[in-house]
Order: C-alpha cells, then sequence, then structure tokens
C-alpha cells in the first residue's frame, strides 16, 4: 500500500506519494502552508482514480475535460506525467521514464495508491 509523506523543504512545504515498494511515484508543488499541502492531497485523492489519460506525445490527440493525467515528454525526450485537477491546476507530477510503458505503469500506480494512502508527516 502507498502513503503520502509531508516533508518540509527549504522554500515551503510538499508530498511526495510512494508505492507500496517505497519508490515515488508523484510530487506535489511546494506549498506555503501545511493546510494547503494536506488539500493537494485531498485533491490527489479525489481526482486520480477518475482522471482519464491524455496522450499529448501523439500529434492531433484529443482534449479531454479535467480532472485528467497529461502525459507529455520532457526537454530530454523522457516521458512525464501531470495529474490535474477538475479546475485544471496541477496538482501532482511525476518523474522522467525512459518508455511509455513505464509511465502509463506510474499513473496506474497513483489511481490505485493514492484514493485511500495514510498520510504521514516528516518534520
Amino acid at each position: 500500500m502507498g502513503k503520502f509523506i509531508i516533508k518540509k523543504t527549504n522554500t515551503g512545504i510538499k508530498f511526495d506519494l510512494k508505492a507500496g515498494n517505497g519508490e515515488v511515484i508523484a510530487t506535489s508543488e511546494v506549498y506555503e502552508a501545511e493546510a494547503s499541502c494536506r488539500k493537494g492531497i485531498a485533491s490527489v485523492m479525489r481526482n486520480a482514480p477518475i482522471a482519464p489519460i491524455e496522450d499529448q506525445t501523439v500529434e492531433d490527440y484529443k482534449v479531454l475535460i479535467n480532472p485528467k493525467f497529461e502525459i507529455y515528454t520532457d526537454k530530454s525526450g523522457e516521458f512525464r506525467f501531470r495529474l490535474k485537477a477538475r479546475n485544471g491546476q496541477i496538482i501532482a507530477v511525476s518523474e522522467g521514464y525512459k518508455a511509455m510503458k513505464s509511465c502509463i505503469n506510474g499513473i496506474e500506480s497513483v489511481k490505485e495508491n493514492a484514493p485511500d494512502a495514510p498520510i504521514e508527516k516528516i518534520d
């Protein structure tokens, strides 16, 4: 089972969603307050299970409504995903993946782990 880890950074507070094996599968932006960070977690829990995948790596891709996962390629040519909430805000992002299949597996892991993942705060 996965879990959300809340931790402080030099500039604020953020969360990581970790899979059962301890690997980070999604990361948040940096928030100013813990309450905002927890709202971000709640949004991921609520939106991830119902979000379809929009593959922006193909030509003439179909634009889907939010919430959604967007798959794109970064400057180094790796596949990444971002989860957008209903309001269009990005609520979680992935690391870079060399293979599309690995990126899709990352999305499936977020969908599976996020809804009932416990929240742990690291000081």
